[in-house]
């Protein structure tokens, strides 16, 4: 175990806290009850959530994950191919179909000159933030696999999430929020698996127009008062005492508690944190309409206030058939959100701060079924694809990597899955392969055994 870094399950920092709990009459109950009566302000943290200061130096202290689901082409989005109009409707080398140029342009955006779709007007006003990494490749060309590799690290096997590891790494900033929070996407996406419940994601149920005490499942009773509450809790907490007599390393009871503490604290500051109306008529404008431009305002509030890690499901990208129109509807819905969350970020001192990510779990063929006309898409591919990345201590205005002249291969600066989790562990101030936990008996960390990182990218 990386000795900058204790093994969280068997740290004192958690037997400190079971003897406080074992050892207070007031129990959990009296702990949130006086939170929410302001009776503990300026309070510590939750101990295994306390924030910590990573080993090496580093800009970025928060996630904002964009996840593109569906797999965006790499050639319609982010890696221009000019030369692939000359092979319209003919056989590609080692692929089947005809080769489909891209339907748009690229033009130069920026002082910096990065090339970005068309689709992707108001993006291209801050291209001189974007890092685009253009050489990506990944192990398999299916949805479910290459996503959970992605989130994960893993194709098949349970492992915690990118989230989960960042919040592991780096604790929470604010007590009264979950450290790592996801809009929609898959259970797996945010799981904790073997780290400790605590670093586990929590869904919120947002939507624009809902209610912000509704946004967070069972955050407020209908059915007790705060006095009924704090009996309540008081009781569980006299059985929890005995169950860990017997038990007194039972790393779910520890989960339990922490989520009981958290979630009294939360019920003051959650439905704050996710009410946009709090927000200027110029600050909603500036997003834009729609629930991603919604989900992309409240991703920027969460990480003002603390929250470690924000993840955002943006899918829609599975693109087989009518490219040309579909993935410009798609893109429309982003672009705008996107540009200006980057936007904000900056006017608000937090983009160097906080690194946001956009893209999905691999790229498109640069072939199609048949020939080409106006209701052709892409197939699956695995070789190559393209992200983009912003603030958090990355270069902006330029394009890192690249393909071959159809955008098959990738032919310089090759970047695996792996590879990027190592890099956005760096650029989050830890070495990838020190930051390990340890479960049945051997030292796991996100890019298992792999994992490069892509130094050049780094501010």
């Amino acid at each position: 175990m990386n000795a900058l870094l204790p093994n969280c399950a068997n740290s004192a920092v958690f037997t400190s806290r079971r003897r406080f709990l074992q050892q207070t009459g007031l129990g959990i109950g009296g702990l949130a009850m006086a939170c929410l009566l302001n009776e503990t302000a300026g309070a510590e943290p939750i101990a295994s959530l306390a924030p910590r200061r990573p080993p090496l130096p580093a800009r970025a202290k928060h996630v904002i994950h964009i996840f593109a689901g569906g797999a965006p082409s790499h050639l319609d989005t982010l890696d221009p191919k000019p030369a692939l109009d000359k092979f319209r409707d003919l056989s590609l080398p080692g692929e089947s179909g005809v080769g489909f140029p891209s339907p748009f342009k690229f033009p130069k955006c920026g002082r910096s000159g990065l090339e970005l779709s068309e689709i992707f007007p108001r993006l291209g006003t801050v291209a001189d933030e974007l890092c685009v990494v253009r050489s990506m490749f990944t192990d398999v060309p299916a949805h479910g696999a290459a996503a959970k590799l992605l989130h994960t690290g893993s194709i098949t096997l349970t492992r915690p999430s990118l989230g989960a590891w960042t919040l592991y790494g780096l604790g929470s900033e604010n007590a009264s929020l979950p450290g790592f929070i996801t809009f929609g996407g898959n259970v797996e996406w945010r799981q904790a698996a073997f780290l400790p419940g605590p670093f586990q994601g929590a869904k919120a149920d947002f939507a624009q127009g809902r209610a912000p005490e509704k946004v967070l499942l069972n955050l407020k009773s209908e059915f007790a008062s705060r006095e009924q509450q704090r009996i309540q809790l008081d009781l569980m907490h006299k059985l929890d005492a005995a169950h860990m007599e017997r038990a007194p390393h039972d790393d779910q009871l520890e989960a339990r508690i922490d989520s009981f503490e958290l979630a009294f604290r939360m019920q003051t500051e959650a439905p704050e944190a996710f009410d946009l109306s709090r927000e200027s008529k110029e600050t909603r404008e500036l997003y834009g309409r729609g629930e991603l431009a919604a989900k992309l305002l409240c991703a920027r509030r969460l990480v003002e206030r603390g929250v470690r890690f924000v993840q955002v499901d943006a899918g829609g990208w599975d693109h087989h058939t009518n490219l040309a129109t579909a993935i410009a509807g798609t893109a429309k819905a982003v672009d705008q959100a996107a540009a200006a969350l980057i936007s904000d970020l900056k006017s608000r001192g937090l983009l160097d701060s906080t690194l946001v990510i956009w893209g999905g779990e691999f790229g498109r063929t640069a072939s199609t079924a048949g020939k080409v006309a106006a209701d052709s898409g892409r197939d699956h591919h695995a070789k190559c694809f393209s992200l983009w990345m912003a603030g958090g201590g990355v270069k902006g205005g330029m394009a890192y990597g690249s393909t071959d002249e159809l955008g098959q291969e990738v032919v310089q600066n090759g970047l695996h899955v792996h590879d990027l989790h190592a890099t956005i562990l760096r650029l989050l101030g830890f070495d990838h392969t020190r930051l390990t936990y340890r479960y049945n008996g051997r030292d796991f960390r996100l890019t298992d055994n792999f994992g490069k990182v892509a130094e050049s990218i780094i501010a």
